[in-house]
């Protein structure tokens, strides 16, 4: 298993990590650890906002947290973002790599 630097702030209930997204892909799925980010394809073109907004419902749906719980810091325009998700721990992100591997 590859290195996922996922930062934890117990007192607002947030954990914070890297993604790296690659877009157009033939489905939604977890894509592993790599350089410290989590990798996500999905099916979305990276136009008019619709990968951030598949990314957004992707990962709610994969932590059975609300859309509103899932915010992207920053890296809009890019490929690799910064996500805050609220009402998870650092241990449940660790174990969706568990899980996908």
């Amino acid at each position: 298993m590859s290195f996922l630097d996922v930062a934890e702030d117990t007192a607002r209930g947030t954990v914070t990590l890297t993604v790296r997204v690659q877009p157009r892909a033939s489905k939604d799925q977890l894509g592993g650890a790599i350089e410290g980010a989590l990798k996500i394809r999905l099916c979305a073109p990276a136009v008019e906002n619709r990968a951030n907004e598949a990314l957004v419902e992707f990962l709610a749906d994969l932590l059975k947290r609300p859309k509103s719980a899932v915010r992207i810091q920053s890296g809009e325009h890019g490929r690799t973002k910064r996500v805050e998700i609220s009402g998870v721990t650092r241990q449940q992100i660790l174990n969706l790599l568990q899980t996908e591997a």
